[in-house]
């Protein structure tokens, strides 16, 4: 695993020696899932100690500017107190970068993810809501380079999505957007109202990471119930015609994994299994870490009172998550992807245990 939160640039430096070392030698490359694994390690160690050297290296730059002066007996003129200044500058944003790395520095938030958005009572309007929020969260991995695979989805009724379940793989995946865990609130106009209606909808999104193949994490296959149908959607000659789909009931915990992304019965057998074996993984981490009653309270109805985030069109326009008090009105903007400002609100406040300190009534809608 890739701990994000720790400075230790000696540290860090000597590991990408060690990594650099290790990439001459020819028998890595033969071990595509090794060489994957270290080079991850490598860029996730260098995106870490980049912003600790260059903030270290402005730093040091005014400071020497300074005493120059000093020593000199000189005047700042106004060429030398724009150099210092812009060096600080330099130097908080550094700052910022270093914050937000301490921020992700939990055993899982390196790794990628998967990310499942489901949609709560009310029909067409509430898949249609699914479907929003599917498009954001595809917009927000965009966005930040990561990649996007469908595992596997169930078409709404008549827009949208009951339910879809995507891959998202890219470096820290799943710290980010971890934050975005809970009920999601939409309030607006229906456009599936004849009269012009004002509508409220919900939607759930659950995030789990996806795990090292390094961790063992006991699984009997007695203990899952296999089911297989047919893959949704157009797709030729193969899809819906050949039950390649597949779903994994772990039976002692009644976890449900499914996977339809692949065209091979086998290959999403195999996905499915790495999904399950994601998730018994993450249940007993929370269990040992005793965290299990927090998990729990993510889970919460799909209904009024339970949202962590609230999507409000008309009357006014306004995006304001709950738990920060963190709101925008430029929700075409947060539709597109912009939400990466909500994600780092909640893990700073998290991370500083004031959650919840900064947040306000709900709105009364």
């Amino acid at each position: 695993m890739i701990y994000g939160g720790s400075f230790d640039v000696e540290g860090k430096e000597r590991r990408i020696a060690e990594i650099a070392a290790q990439e001459e030698d020819p028998s890595l490359w033969s071990d595509n899932q090794k060489a994957a694994a270290i080079l991850k390690e490598k860029k996730a160690l260098q995106l870490v100690l980049e912003p600790c050297l260059d903030t270290k290296h402005k730093v040091e730059d005014a400071l020497t500017l300074l005493e120059l002066c000093r020593e000199s007996g000189d005047q700042l003129d106004k060429d030398s107190l724009s150099e210092i200044h812009h060096s600080i500058l330099k130097g908080r944003e550094g700052f910022k970068k270093l914050r937000l790395q301490k921020m992700l520095s939990g055993e899982l938030d390196s790794c990628d993810c998967y990310l499942s958005v489901n949609a709560g009572a009310g029909g067409t309007e509430a898949c249609d809501w699914a479907g929003m929020l599917a498009r954001m969260y595809t917009r927000y991995a965009n966005d930040k380079d990561f990649k996007v695979t469908t595992m596997d989805f169930t078409e709404g009724d008549g827009a949208g999505f009951r339910g879809v379940t995507f891959e998202i793989t890219g470096l820290y995946a799943y710290g980010y957007l971890k934050a975005e865990i809970g009920v999601h609130r939409l309030v607006r106009i229906s456009p599936f109202d004849s009269n012009a209606r004002r509508h409220t909808s919900f939607a759930s999104v659950f995030v789990y990471p996806v795990i090292d193949d390094t961790i063992e994490v006991e699984l009997k296959m007695e203990d899952v119930r296999v089911d297989t149908y047919r893959s949704s959607g157009a797709g030729g000659q193969h899809v819906n015609k050949v039950e390649s789909a597949v779903r994994m009931t772990h039976e002692p915990t009644g976890i449900v994994v499914q996977c339809q992304a692949e065209r091979s019965q086998i290959q999403n057998r195999e996905k499915c299994l790495k999904m399950l074996r994601a998730r018994l993984y993450e249940l007993e981490l929370k269990k040992r870490q005793d965290e299990a009653d927090k998990m729990n309270a993510t889970k919460k109805s799909i209904s009024w009172g339970s949202q962590i985030r609230n999507y409000v069109f008309q009357p006014y326009q306004m995006v304001k998550d709950v738990r920060t008090g963190a709101e925008t009105s430029s929700i075409q903007r947060v539709m597109d992807g912009d939400i990466q400002e909500f994600i780092e609100n909640y893990l700073m406040q998290v991370s500083e245990g004031t959650l919840g300190q900064n947040a306000s009534a709900e709105d009364d809608l």
